[in-house]
């Protein structure tokens, strides 16, 4: 059974930083590409960041480019999502996901097989 589990969020100040992680479980974690959404109340959940099962090739939405970096390190089975210069606008709950195609980086939340339960995030002005 593949399991996912976010930490890390929290409450900071805008320009503030967090590091979440993502831990996963039954399954080759190496052989698996790995995406951060985030979902904001009355919103729809987007991409954030993705990373090839490699972690050679990484993937950005515009809005976080420059700010937030994604990472893995396969010998833990943990990716991971550096977020500095935090906004308000990125309070959200931020969800991992697992997509074991690894044919190319997704964006759509569709393509990924398996979700955490989600860590917030919530950024004070």
């Amino acid at each position: 059974q593949v399991q996912l589990v976010e930490s890390g969020g929290g409450l900071v100040q805008a320009g503030g930083s967090l590091r979440l992680s993502c831990a996963v479980s039954g399954r080759t974690f190496s052989m698996s590409s790995m995406g951060w959404f985030r979902q904001a109340p009355g919103k729809e959940r987007e991409f954030v960041a993705g990373i090839s099962g490699s972690g050679s090739r990484t993937s950005y939405a515009d809005s976080v480019k420059g700010r937030f970096t994604i990472s893995r390190d396969n010998a833990k089975n943990t990716a991971y999502l550096q977020l500095n210069n935090l906004q308000p606008e990125d309070t959200a709950v931020y969800y991992c996901a697992l997509d074991t195609l690894m044919i190319t980086i997704a964006q759509a939340a569709r393509a990924y097989d398996y979700w955490g339960q989600g860590t917030q995030v919530t950024v004070s002005s």
